[in-house]
């Protein structure tokens, strides 16, 4: 029997695999079902609605310009005036033009999906991420505290194959749950935006950087697994994994963040690991200085800003990968198998 697909079975049929994927995907769901009530399409009866809420308001301005123009002027007449509240002159009180309260204000939300889709891949990827992270921490951690592990390598004594061979397994499973679910998504939110929304100046080259920013957010669910698959096998537990990730992000992200912000040092957030996470499915973050004032020929104060590209953020990843994989297969090779 091949030992691939005695993995892949295994991993099918674990209960915590089956109920972690579910989770995640009721989760996703949750999220589409979301957006799709909390936005609607925009007709001529709702531009009409919003163009007689902005009249509104702009009859209010009126009557509220008038009203303090006259309250100005009596307080003028009888000594009373307040400095604070009016102006020297008080003809300058006077209502906005027609055209400063402009009827989109009023207009109910709408999924216009060449502007918003794109935010709706991070959410995705964190939550496939994280699904990874916790199935790959527990499939190779049960192994080893149930001692099937050690029996499974009397069957298959190579080591470093048996732990490769499950490795591939469940970048197989990962896999075959975020490609259906990544089409979902696409599915899902064009749905949307045909229901509740708009698809206007959605060109090939809108869906071409949306296709690489999907496959850069199952990238990343991948790479998530692969570390939560190599720390369980580092301390041969899932708690070591699950501990590791919350020691990384309470402790280490939490308290490093709290600790650059009191020694004031610039640009804190590249030190952080969600910064580069964030810049990997965005392609950019844009850190700003606002301690650091850069002034115009206008007199406009304009922040020192610093760059963290999709690309620093790969080789930030990928050797991040390499050292914790390389551990896991190192210590396999090396420990005794007790």
């Amino acid at each position: 029997m091949s030992l691939y697909r005695t993995e892949l079975r295994r991993l099918t049929k674990r209960r915590f695999t089956r109920w972690m994927t579910l989770l995640g995907l009721l989760v996703l769901a949750t999220v589409m079902i979301g957006v799709f009530f909390s936005n609607q399409k925009i007709d001529a009866a709702a531009l009409a609605k919003a163009e007689r809420q902005a009249e509104q308001q702009y009859q209010e301005q009126v009557r509220w310009s008038e009203q303090e123009r006259l309250a100005c002027e009596r307080s003028k007449t009888e000594g009373t005036a307040d400095p604070n509240r009016f102006p020297a002159d008080c003809s300058v009180i006077t209502p906005p033009p027609p055209e400063a309260i402009e009827a989109q204000w009023f207009l109910p939300s709408t999924f216009d999906f060449r502007e918003s889709f794109g935010f709706t891949l991070l959410p995705f990827a964190a939550i496939l991420a994280l699904v990874g992270f916790v199935v790959g921490a527990s499939f190779v951690g049960a192994e080893w505290s149930t001692g099937g592990m050690m029996n499974l390598l009397l069957w298959r004594p190579k080591r470093l194959t048996v732990l490769l061979t499950k490795l591939a397994a469940l970048l197989t499973g990962v896999l075959a749950v975020a490609l259906p679910a990544a089409v979902a998504w696409f599915g899902g939110f064009w749905l949307v935006a045909v229901y509740r929304g708009s698809t206007e100046k959605v060109t090939s080259g809108v869906w071409q950087s949306f296709a690489l920013t999907g496959l850069r957010g199952i990238v990343l669910a991948l790479l998530m697994a692969t570390v939560g698959f190599a720390l369980a096998s580092l301390g041969r537990h899932t708690a070591m994994a699950l501990g590791g990730a919350i020691a990384v992000m309470v402790v280490g992200q939490f308290g490093l963040a709290i600790l650059l912000d009191m020694a004031g040092v610039r640009f804190a957030e590249a030190w952080l690991l969600p910064t580069y996470a964030v810049a990997w499915m965005q392609k950019k973050v844009t850190l700003e200085d606002w301690e650091a004032c850069n002034a115009t020929f206008t007199g406009e104060c304009r922040p020192e800003t610093f760059d963290v590209t999709w690309q620093q953020s790969s080789v930030l990843l990928g050797v991040g990968l390499v050292v914790i994989l390389g551990a896991a297969l190192w210590v396999m090779r090396r420990r005794d198998i007790s």
